[in-house]
């Protein structure tokens, strides 16, 4: 099972619980959600509406524990340490976990990544996004604009390359196609010289009294004359 999957089986089996529950009886809950090891998203949770129901309550500590797990990082429970529940072991590494997710969102890197020894630094390439924080969409949307307007500028600079490589391709079979005929027209006029001037050697020793006719005149002994008397 995928990291996303697991994630949403979670959520609605969270979700469903907390629904039937109410005031102090969700503190367990807030509990095993933050300190599941498998769950990063709390927003769901949140939105239930009897979890809403704890703010401005006895109870409101557990509201403000959830949304530290949805937004906050790990700083933010030790300025607040005062005023929240102490955290258990798992928590506290769940919250860490969280809070390197958000530096992953402001600095270059996240959990799935690789180490370099020689800038003493990891690198992330990937990491699971967290909840949002009130106030984080429009910075989101706008993110998502740019990103869009830059996806739009290079599809066009790979169609420009796509074109110019197809009238490059059209040149150089045009190129091709005249060294061609260039290559052709040669061997035909070749061809044409070679047959005239077979024709024209043929014609000379086919005459009468020809070269023939002349070599075979010498080669014949010559009559004498006896004069008479």
């Amino acid at each position: 099972m995928d990291i996303e999957q697991k994630q949403a089986d979670l959520i609605e089996q969270f979700v469903k619980q907390a629904s039937s529950l109410h005031g102090s009886a969700l503190a367990p809950l807030v509990a095993d959600a933050t300190s599941h090891p498998s769950l990063f998203a709390f927003s769901e949770i949140l939105s239930v509406p009897s979890v809403q129901q704890l703010g401005g309550t006895e109870n409101s500590v557990y509201l403000d524990v959830l949304r530290l797990f949805a937004h906050g990082t790990w700083s933010d429970y030790k300025s607040n340490a005062g005023r929240l529940p102490q955290l258990v072991p798992e928590q506290v590494l769940k919250l860490k976990q969280l809070t390197v997710l958000t530096l992953a969102e402001t600095n270059k890197g996240i959990v799935r990544g690789k180490l370099d020894q020689l800038r003493r630094c990891f690198e992330v390439q990937f990491a699971a996004g967290r909840d949002l924080r009130p106030g984080q969409l429009g910075s989101m949307i706008q993110t998502l604009s740019n990103w869009l307007a830059t996806s739009d500028n290079l599809l066009i600079s790979i169609q420009e390359k796509i074109k110019w490589a197809d009238s490059m391709s059209e040149l150089d079979k045009k190129h091709r196609k005249e060294v061609e005929d260039r290559v052709e027209d040669v061997k035909k006029s070749i061809s044409l010289k070679a047959d005239i001037d077979f024709r024209g050697h043929e014609e000379i020793y086919s005459e009468p009294g020809g070269v023939m006719d002349y070599e075979e005149d010498r080669s014949r002994p010559k009559r004498r004359r006896h004069p008479i008397g």
